[in-house]
């Protein structure tokens, strides 16, 4: 599943003159190696895991996440902070300004955005798209309705 983005990341650096070999890994290797912090250099990183922003920012932002190779002791006290705000519009505006340190910063480098294309065609009643909340196919199946004929 992997390895044809990282293909084509490769491709496109390598298009543009930077040189890099692409080194293929087992799932479980993979993430033993992430777990030890043991991936140098340029790695592919993503999660489809559920969550919402302050759960994104503790696995690939504060230092000691999960995925996080560094990280920054002013972005580490914001997270902090936020996570111990009970007012729900201070807790936004503070991860509002981590995600501008973020960028400010330059902490990441987007190569690409998977886009999860749908389409729903004239015989269709009702889509199934959006029904169940974070779900990026049109589901469930069994609720589909078609117009008659």
């Amino acid at each position: 599943m992997y390895a044809p983005i990282a293909e084509l990341v490769g491709n496109s650096l390598r298009a543009v003159g930077i040189r890099v070999k692409l080194r293929p890994m087992e799932r479980a290797a993979i993430i033993k190696a992430n777990q030890e912090k043991k991936l140098k250099n340029l790695h592919r990183q993503g999660s489809a895991a559920f969550g919402n922003a302050a759960t994104r920012i503790e696995a690939f932002v504060v230092s000691e996440g999960m995925y996080a190779y560094g990280g920054y002791p002013d972005i580490d006290g914001l997270f902090r902070e936020q996570a111990a705000e009970p007012d729900r519009k201070k807790r936004e505006a503070i991860l509002h300004r981590i995600q501008q340190l973020m960028h400010e910063k330059a902490m990441f480098a987007p190569l690409f955005e998977p886009a999860f294309l749908n389409g729903v065609g004239p015989r269709v009643a009702e889509s199934g798209l959006g029904l169940i909340t974070n779900h990026g196919y049109s589901a469930p199946y069994e609720d589909l309705k078609l117009k008659a004929r």
